[in-house]
């Protein structure tokens, strides 16, 4: 006879809230074993009676089996003495005193739910906000851990006892489903429009509403849909006239607008798409996805002016669902941030009214309060693998996890495309997208943030990594903060790219015992001499860093209004590098005599002529050059642009140095020109700048692997989300047997940066 024994189990990782306890349960009733399990803040904890065999089996299976929205990340088994339970129960949640664990971010809608919501005799029968412990919110209806009912935003709503009854049955889908409600109990949704400057009382509620806001939609009205992260702006994506009046009202006169579309099959009317594609869209993080689209598509081209590619999503809500039912007139919405350009995304129903009514006609709402304000993701595939370009509602907020230990700190992030990073232990908790710090609001749902995350993640700081740049709000609040009193935090100040480069070392799980070549090119960094770089070559580990080639300096003609209007920068390149301005470039057609004038006294004299390296300026002067774009309306418009026209089959190349590390940059300039002045087609000067910087990048790291031994290269920053610059690049570098290391858990872009400034400031506080 086997002996009876115990054993005890500790799970950590995404394991609350997707359904691990009834799993635990199902499985202790497969294998006969009696005991309990229980949440607690530091993640499952299970005690099971049972013969040795049989518990390993348990234990197998407990790995093996979990459940698809769980991830394990340390699971502890522990022998115990026998202690004789008659039965397996579920026990009540535990706080213990300083523990974490990691939180789900929000899912899509099921199948099951999905089913279930077009099934007339199912009692959720059209429910906007059916849901089971597979699907639905998590992360943006979470007010602390542990993660039960009275802690979200679901407290106000008494289950019925119809949902009472599934909550408590363990085998049941939605046992302790945290959200779970019906019509009797649950939140109602209703539709209101603007009387004059009145929101009128609730004009349609229920299905009434859902079939009302599909009929506006067909006539062309512009809609604003209350979501699971906060307020959309939605229009008929066909509708030319709709889209043109939606740019006007949001102030976005340029910069594209998401889509959502009903299904697959919708999506590949409308555009190209590869397996890796296919399965990204329909993941359940439901993100934005990049793609080709078709040259056919009935899509209004002022959704993406001027770009051959569209962001496309499915719906992850039952609202959307419901929206794009059998009684829609449409099968392709706008769904863009229900925000005024530049401010953060409305996700109360009062902040909604306010700032959205001169933006849309009318409201779908619901009184499911939103607790943390959460943008959708966006992404693109490349090489069959996740190419984030914003990290936000699906994987946020997911941890990255480090490959050392780390001591608890806050990283604050950049200025641009701001997110924040909290670190305990091995975990780097990264926020949801916050934005742009440059207005208050945006501030406001910063701070908001890291108040939320060291609750909801129990960190109490030792230190704050902030980026160098004085003039960063992100900067200003991590300085004010180590100077309130009493405070014995460690003030880290992190350099830029080097928060780039190490970013993309962490996620790669690089322990620090290397160096690395890395090659951080983007717009805007704050460098160690006051310039600003971002054309740069770096020999780096966590530790430290060498700067050994960069883009040569070439003035900003007004600072941060050549950013603006490339134009500027353009002139200003060519002024450096002695190139006489022609009438017959395209920069100076676009200026009268007095702005030529005017322009060329400030470089002259040096006002307000700020010396930069960036790659990203560069790209937006060979653009202008090229006749792209004099002007932007957002960044790094010129370039995405510019990029957009390339052609592929183009082998030509402009003579950008980077032999012995040095980089030259006025005789690829003056070819450019030379093919201007030859009427060569813009494709093609395209494909020859991009080609030349791939070569440059190409012979810089040969002659870094020469001096240094170095063989692996890191790509971060911004620029390296042109895809043809980010392509022809890898293939260079691996015809020459280089490893290279790019971004796959966080954007390239200063999206992921706080995750750099981490861990440099974990590395020199070990």
């Amino acid at each position: 006879m086997t002996k009876k024994t115990g054993l005890k189990i500790h799970i950590n990782g995404v394991v609350q809230g997707v359904g691990f306890r009834p799993f635990v349960y199902g499985l202790a009733t497969r294998f006969a074993l009696t005991g309990w399990v229980k949440n607690t803040s530091a993640g499952v904890d299970i005690e099971v009676d049972g013969d040795a065999d049989t518990l390993d089996a348990f234990a197998r299976a407990l790995q093996d089996e979990a459940p698809p929205l769980s991830r394990i990340d340390d699971f502890t088994a522990t022998s115990v003495i026998w202690t004789g339970f008659r039965s397996f129960d579920i026990l009540h949640s535990e706080a213990v005193e300083g523990a974490f664990q990691p939180i789900s971010p929000d899912f899509s809608l099921c199948a099951d739910c999905l089913r279930e919501l077009f099934e007339p005799a199912d009692y959720r029968y059209r429910y906007p906000f059916i849901n089971c412990t597979n699907c639905g919110p998590r992360f943006t209806i979470i007010k602390d851990i542990p993660y039960d009912r009275p802690e979200t935003t679901m407290s106000p709503f008494p289950m019925c006892e119809v949902c009472a009854a599934e909550y408590q049955d363990p085998l049941d889908r939605r046992f302790h489903a945290q959200p779970v409600a019906c019509p009797d109990c649950g939140p109602n949704i209703w539709l209101e429009a603007i009387v004059g400057e009145q929101h009128a009382a609730p004009l349609h509620e229920k299905d009434d509403a859902i079939l009302e806001t599909q009929n506006l939609l067909a006539q062309g009205k512009i809609l604003a849909i209350k979501g699971l992260g906060g307020f959309h702006l939605a229009c008929d994506a066909t509708n030319t006239k709709a889209v043109r009046e939606l740019r006007k009202r949001k102030l976005r006169v340029d910069k594209p607008f998401a889509l959502m579309m009903p299904d697959l099959a919708t999506v590949e009317e409308h555009c190209y798409l590869n397996d890796a594609e296919r399965e990204l869209l329909q993941s359940n993080s439901r993100p934005i996805v990049l793609f080709q689209r078709k040259p056919e598509s009935p899509i209004a081209k002022e959704v993406a002016p001027n770009q051959d590619s569209i962001g496309v999503m499915l719906p992850y809500t039952p609202i959307h669902y419901l929206l794009f039912d059998e009684n829609s007139q449409f099968d392709a919405l706008v769904m863009t941030s229900g925000n005024l350009s530049e401010e953060p995304i409305a996700y109360t129903n009062e902040d909604a009214r306010e700032r959205l009514s001169t933006l849309a006609d009318a409201f779908l709402m619901h009184d499911r309060d939103i607790h943390v304000r959460c943008d959708d993701s966006v992404v693109r595939v490349f090489e069959k693998e996740t190419y984030p370009l914003r990290r936000s509602r699906g994987y946020a907020p997911f941890p990255v996890k480090l490959p050392w230990d780390v001591p608890p700190l806050l990283a604050v992030g950049a200025e641009l495309k701001n997110t924040f990073c909290l670190t305990n232990q091995k975990y780097a908790f990264m926020s949801h997208h916050i934005g742009d710090l440059s207005n208050f609001e945006t501030l406001q749902s910063f701070e908001q943030g890291i108040e939320h995350f060291e609750k909801l993640f129990r960190v109490k700081l030792e230190a704050i990594a902030y980026d160098l740049h004085p003039n960063y709000l992100s900067t200003r609040y991590a300085l004010e903060r180590a100077n309130l009193k009493p405070s014995t935090l460690n003030l880290q100040p992190i350099q830029h790219h080097h928060a780039h480069i190490a970013s993309v070392m962490a996620e790669n799980r690089l322990d620090g015992s290397e160096k690395i070549i890395g090659v951080a090119f983007d717009g805007t960094g704050y460098g160690d001499d006051g310039n600003i770089w971002g054309g740069e070559f770096l020999i780096a580990d966590y530790g430290g860093y060498e700067r050994v080639a960069h883009l040569p300096y070439f003035p900003l003609a007004g600072g941060d209004a050549a950013t603006k209007r490339p134009l500027r920068t353009a002139l200003g390149l060519l002024w450096q590098l002695g190139i006489e301005w022609d009438e017959y470039f395209p920069p100076i057609q676009d200026l009268c005599s007095e702005e030529r004038v005017a322009l060329r006294v400030q470089l002259e004299k040096k006002i307000n002529t700020p010396m930069t390296s960036s790659m990203g300026r560069f790209f937006d002067a060979a653009a202008a050059l090229a006749g792209v774009r004099q002007r932007v309306n957002y960044e790094a418009q010129a370039a995405i642009e510019f990029e957009a026209l390339a052609v592929d089959n183009e082998v030509g190349q402009y003579d950008f140095g980077g032999k012995q590390a040095q980089i030259q940059v006025r005789h690829g300039i003056l070819s450019l020109l030379k093919d201007m002045h030859n009427n060569i087609p813009t494709p093609i000067i395209s494909a020859k700048f991009h080609n030349g910087i791939v070569q440059m990048v190409l012979d810089v790291c040969i002659s870094l692997r020469e001096k240094s031994g170095l063989n692996t290269v890191a790509l971060s920053g911004g620029v390296w989300q042109n895809m043809i610059l980010l392509r022809r690049t890898m293939k260079a570098l691996r015809d020459e047997n280089f490893e290279i290391l790019i971004h796959k858990e966080v954007p390239a872009n200063d999206g992921g940066l706080a995750l750099g400034q981490a861990a440099i400031a974990a590395w020199k506080l070990k």
